[in-house]
């Protein structure tokens, strides 16, 4: 075969990742010599599929009028390192957890514990709304404020994915971040079709109902394998909820 399409469908989005299968070269095909990654250039691999992975749990566990939350904290409640903020959401989630059980839910989330260079703490949260979800963070939250607004799902989650990904790397106010979702939101899994030729002048097919989102393509060749690909998502032009 000489290339692989693996698709991603969730309910307003369409993701498609388009590799070469290099095991079985096909005849004329151009390939560049395989580089050695620099280690700022294996970070900022690490970066992108951290927010990839952030962005298909968004869009597969997530809605729009679920909450995205920010937890701050007291002058004289915040933590002295990481290990303390990471304890202080884990006492938040206990409590959490049991009121969703009580109310007959499950509890889903992502989160970003960020601590900036003058040293403000707090965690940026995405959840899963429930009835009296803000009386629930309040009543486990009692390091600062809660800040509870509906999430934005401009680019199908794809701006909050980014968002909630943050690193020092990305965003210079920030001294330390530690990102983590709960264990109930395994990731999707493709459908996988195979092709006997790869054809660079192909054009994407867009379906009916959808549009291409122009900013999500990507196309080159992998600096791995020096084989070529491409990477692009189809939006729902009418989203379902």
């Amino acid at each position: 075969m000489s290339y692989t399409k693996n698709i991603y469908e969730f309910k307003n989005a369409i993701e498609v990742e388009e590799r070469h299968t290099y095991k079985y070269r096909s005849p004329g095909m151009k390939r560049e010599k395989k580089k050695k990654l620099t280690p700022l250039q294996m970070q900022e691999v690490n970066r992108k599929n951290k927010e990839k992975t952030c962005r298909r749990r968004l869009r597969k566990y997530f809605r729009e009028n679920d909450y995205f939350v920010c937890l701050t904290y007291k002058r004289e409640e915040r933590p002295t390192d990481m290990t303390e903020a990471k304890k202080d959401f884990s006492d938040a989630m206990r409590v959490i957890r049991r009121e969703y059980r009580k109310a007959g839910h499950e509890v889903r989330w992502i989160r970003n514990i960020e601590v900036g260079n003058k040293n403000g703490w707090h965690i940026h949260l995405v959840i899963n709304r429930i009835p009296d979800t803000d009386l629930i963070l309040r009543k486990a939250w009692k390091k600062g404020k809660v800040i509870c607004q509906l999430t934005y799902e401009k680019g199908e989650f794809k701006d909050l994915a980014a968002y909630l990904t943050k690193t020092p790397e990305t965003d210079k106010r920030l001294r330390e971040t530690s990102y983590s979702t709960s264990r109930n939101l395994p990731l999707p899994e493709p459908k996988k079709k195979k092709y006997a030729r790869w054809k660079t002048w192909n054009k994407i097919r867009i379906p009916k109902g959808y549009y291409l989102d122009e900013e999500s393509v990507h196309e080159g060749n992998n600096p791995f394998t020096g084989y070529p690909y491409r990477e692009y998502t189809l939006l729902k032009l009418k989203r379902r909820e």
